[in-house]
């Protein structure tokens, strides 16, 4: 409960957060069946696996023709939805650094606090409890603050999940 007052605080806030700084690009991850989600989706708190085509990670993932991951690839989470409140739930966002806007630059999670941080402005981003939400850095900054893109995990008939942007 708490988080999702802090979340409402800083979504009502004066400072804005824009999570649409990214170039809008086309997300299709098919893991809708309970062996794919087993091998590849999370399923705890904090559990991650990156999703970045042109480096074939995760290892032994088959891209289909169909398969896009955004503008930067994917980062598929365990966490909690801040709308519901929901434990527990797979989270998606794109890898690309918003401050920085460039498909290269990463955000890779810190696994001592579940945050993603940028390598190269050193931007910090709730990706577990947050939204995507920035916590610290050039993201956290000044009167315009920029989160992480956010993806939607939709449950698919078979017992996992489709990662897409819709």
């Amino acid at each position: 409960m708490m988080a999702v007052l802090l979340l409402s605080c800083l979504l009502f806030s004066c400072n804005s957060v824009d999570d649409d700084r990214l170039p809008n690009l086309p997300v299709n991850l098919n893991l809708g069946d309970s062996g794919l989600w087993n091998r590849y989706g999370v399923a705890g708190f904090g559990l991650y696996r990156y999703f970045i085509p042109e480096l074939k990670e995760p290892s032994g993932f088959q891209y289909a023709a169909s398969s896009c991951a955004g503008f930067g690839g994917v980062l598929l989470i365990g966490g909690m939805d801040p709308f519901s409140g929901e434990m527990n739930v797979p989270l998606a966002y794109d890898l690309a650094c918003p401050v920085e806007c460039k498909p290269g630059i990463k955000v890779r999670v810190d696994d001592s606090t579940f945050e993603a941080v940028c390598p190269e402005c050193g931007s910090k981003y709730d990706v577990t409890m947050q939204a995507g939400a920035p916590v610290s850095g050039p993201a956290a900054d000044g009167n315009h603050r920029y989160a992480l893109r956010r993806y939607q995990c939709v449950p698919a008939q078979y017992g996992g999940y489709l990662i897409v942007n819709r």
